[in-house]
């Protein structure tokens, strides 16, 4: 056989396809994810990155960091807490990831497969999705079939008197974090204006906690709410539905509060502003989204900048206090990340799609040839 023969068209052909038969073949993995989960699930240490070593993890099965699985989806209200979860992949466990799946718009195996496993791995909001047995998102597949929007609230529907128009707040802890005062008033500044744009309500800052309605402090782990912080990503921050009025960010982020988050040199900076227009939505009584492309979606991914509400976050919005007739709509700036990467988890890229493309170029010029 000459080279010339070996390095036909249709062995080049040949090669692809058994490229890509091997591929399809492997078992998914949380480091052979799609584009939109791959930074998720492996470079970045988090409280929850030994998630990763329970891929494939499924009913019946004891291993090591089940019981810590547990806790989590305990955290968010998936399942109820306890004092002694075992590492045993029980009925319970199972069908609270079924849950999960549902409100994240996944596949629903009730398995810990790649796709799930990268979502929990995603540095996200300290707020339950489930609350008291209630779940706060709207499950996509579900919402979507029905033609709903996928916004939801607190149990109960909590919101400001409207009577109420004005809304004060007061930046009252900084001692744990470096970012300057006048940084901090323009952050938050815009983080409620983004809310005021689409609503009747107007915010104010004052100086003082006892004549704010909303107070917004920098705290490190366990600082007396019950919720305590865990270090840099997993939770980032939370607040508390109306009228409570508390916001409580984790001083142990590297959080950026001014030029291209996308840009910053660490892999776990957050975007100050994005994380603070989220948690205003919680103040104001909305829920979590399952909408990925909402700023009320739980989770977002280090270095991405979110910060433009989305119609699934002005209608819930709207519902609650009414609309601003000045109110221009929704723009259409997709969240910006160095890894052109959103935080919405349901948006799958392809990852084989550049293998079927040689493919389909083999074949060509093995019709060519021929």
């Amino acid at each position: 056989m000459t080279m010339a023969s070996a390095t036909s068209p249709l062995h080049v052909l040949l090669a692809a396809m058994a490229v890509v038969a091997a591929l399809v073949a492997a078992p998914a993995s949380s480091a052979d994810l799609p584009s939109g989960f791959a930074d998720i699930a492996s470079k970045i240490h988090n409280p929850w990155s030994a998630f990763k070593n329970l891929t494939g993890c499924h009913f019946g099965e004891q291993q090591q960091g089940v019981a810590k699985l547990k806790d989590y989806l305990s955290h968010f209200g998936y399942l109820q807490e306890s004092s002694g979860f075992t590492d045993i992949f029980d009925a319970d466990l199972e069908e609270a990831i079924k849950v999960y799946q549902r409100n994240f718009g996944l596949d629903i195996t009730g398995t810990m497969d790649a796709r799930t496993v990268s979502q929990m791995m995603a540095p996200r909001c300290g707020v339950a999705d489930v609350i008291n047995g209630t779940t706060t998102m709207a499950g996509a597949a579900a919402a979507h079939a029905h033609g709903r929007n996928l916004y939801s609230y607190f149990p109960g529907s909590p919101s400001w008197p409207r009577s109420k128009k004005s809304l004060t707040y007061a930046i009252t802890d900084t001692r744990a974090t470096s970012i300057d005062r006048a940084t901090l008033t323009g952050v938050f500044a815009r983080a409620f204006a983004r809310w005021s744009a689409a609503t009747t309500l107007n915010f104010t800052e004052v100086s003082s906690a006892r004549d704010a309605d909303i107070t917004i402090g920098f705290y490190a782990g366990d600082h007396g709410d019950g919720e305590a912080f865990d270090g840099p990503l997993g939770t980032l921050a939370h607040a508390f539905s109306p009228t409570d009025g508390r916001f409580h960010l984790d001083a142990a982020e590297a959080w950026v509060a001014g030029g291209d988050v996308s840009r910053a040199s660490s892999d776990v900076a957050v975007d100050l502003e994005s994380v603070a227009v989220h948690e205003i939505g919680h103040l104001l009584g909305l829920g979590h989204s399952s909408e990925p492309g909402a700023i009320m979606y739980p989770t977002i991914t280090s270095r991405t900048r979110k910060v433009d509400l989305a119609s699934d976050d002005v209608v819930g919005i709207q519902s609650l206090y009414g609309g601003n007739p000045n109110f221009k709509g929704v723009t259409t700036t997709p969240a910006t990340s160095s890894r052109d990467m959103d935080s919405g988890a349901s948006a799958i890229s392809r990852p084989w799609s550049a293998v079927v493309a040689a493919v389909a170029a083999a074949a060509a010029g093995l019709v060519v040839a021929l």
